[in-house]
């Protein structure tokens, strides 16, 4: 560990600095940070922090770690100032809290901190963090945006929602997991893929995927009169330098936040910039739900074989049909679907349609515990578990749609 004078005199290759009242106070932090980075690391406290972040020095640093506890309730004030300056510098800031307020945690996380561990610290805590936001880079930090926010704007994505007719059906991970196959389905030329999480109340792509949820994603919902290809790009997140993610916002919000003509603004520009859209709808139909149902090439309706799926699947077409919607866009994802030994089970796949005069065109297998394992480590089947029979259909799906741009685009061209 080194002194804050050490920091700023030394041509050491300091690459973080521990922010707090007193370091001694988190003797643990002192521990870890040394286990992590060894020598190449300094200690602020929270006066000299406001000093050093505003020289040229602090560029040199890829993250801070702030401590803070009970005795730090008065000094908010100033710990957010340092927030703001660290993130003013494009660093990454982890929090670490001892019987911190829970308003006064929530007011730092609103403001910018990227990861919060508590203290004392469990065991590879911060190793985890650190390895977190140096894997998950926000878009205000590149330089230059990847080849995805470079395009043109001259692109006709297909965009494609994806909504689950009845809860824990699985549609989140149903788009999450379509959105990378996607993303990756061609080595040489991959497709452009953009995610976006339209449930803002509980949303969950940023924690199947492990990305923070940020305040930039709630002033782009509020003013999307303003709506350009930076604000976009400012606003979502890439995952693997693969996929850009719109994540839902950090704090719940009401769903009529937005209007029809925020919602065609966002996925007109989405559009433009991206050959495949996937949305990840909120379980409740909104008013601008109508909106997406206009701009989808196809519209996933994510059911299971039981009887609350059946009758929500007969009330959400009742509805389109009462307003004249095209309910013909809706195609039914059968998941959990019986495996082709169990004949019973294909009976009742088979009633099911017939009941509510629908076809059910794909039908996905229960792809077990790696699914929420997957879930739960913020990764993609394709990344944990490529062999598992769930992964192997969204992948085949995945290909299709490919294929179908493909022909769109060819069929332009001539």
């Amino acid at each position: 560990m080194r002194s804050a004078a050490a920091v700023q005199s030394e041509p050491a290759p300091i690459i973080a600095c521990t922010v707090s009242r007193d370091v001694s106070d988190f003797d643990l932090l002192i521990e870890d940070m040394e286990a992590e980075l060894g020598e190449s690391w300094g200690d602020l406290t929270f006066e000299d922090a406001q000093v050093f972040l505003g020289q040229p020095e602090a560029d040199a640093l890829q993250f801070i770690a702030i401590a803070v506890d009970g005795q730090d309730d008065e000094s908010m004030s100033r710990i957010a100032g340092i927030i703001a300056a660290a993130k003013a510098k494009h660093l990454k800031v982890i929090l670490i809290a001892e019987d911190v307020s829970p308003m006064a945690l929530h007011q730092l996380l609103k403001l910018g901190a990227d990861d919060f561990v508590p203290y004392p610290l469990p065991e590879n805590a911060l190793h985890e963090a650190i390895d977190r936001i140096r894997r998950t880079p926000v878009a205000t930090e590149l330089q230059e945006y990847t080849p995805a926010a470079r395009s043109k704007g001259d692109r006709d994505g297909m965009i494609l929602p994806v909504h689950g007719l009845a809860g824990g059906t699985g549609s989140t991970t149903f788009a999450v997991n379509l959105a990378w196959e996607l993303a990756i389905s061609n080595k040489k030329n991959p497709p452009k893929v953009c995610l976006i999480d339209l449930d803002f109340q509980y949303g969950s792509v940023s924690t199947y995927l492990d990305l923070p949820r940020r305040e930039a994603v709630y002033e782009m919902l509020s003013e999307t009169s303003k709506l350009d290809r930076d604000t976009f790009m400012q606003s979502t997140l890439t995952f693997n330098d693969r996929m850009h993610v719109l994540t839902a916002p950090a704090d719940m919000l009401p769903l009529d936040i937005v209007q029809s003509e925020d919602i065609n603004r966002i996925l007109d520009l989405a559009r433009s910039h991206f050959d495949f859209v996937v949305v990840d709808m909120p379980k409740t139909v909104v008013q601008w739900t109508e909106a997406v149902l206009h701009k989808a090439k196809v519209y996933f309706g994510i059911i299971e074989l039981d009887m609350r799926s059946a009758q929500n699947t007969l009330r959400v077409i009742r509805a389109l049909k009462a307003e004249d919607l095209p309910f013909e866009k809706l195609r039914y994802v059968l998941n959990r679907a019986p495996s082709f030994t169990d004949l019973t089970g294909k009976g009742r796949v088979k009633r099911l349609a017939e009941s509510l005069d629908i076809s059910i065109e794909i039908q996905l297998p229960d792809g077990g515990k790696p699914v929420t394992q997957s879930n739960d480590h913020g990764l993609p089947l394709a990344e944990t578990a490529s062999k598992n029979p769930l992964r192997k259909e969204i992948g085949k799906l995945a290909t299709s749609l490919v294929q179908l741009q493909q022909q769109k685009a060819e069929a332009a061209a001539s």
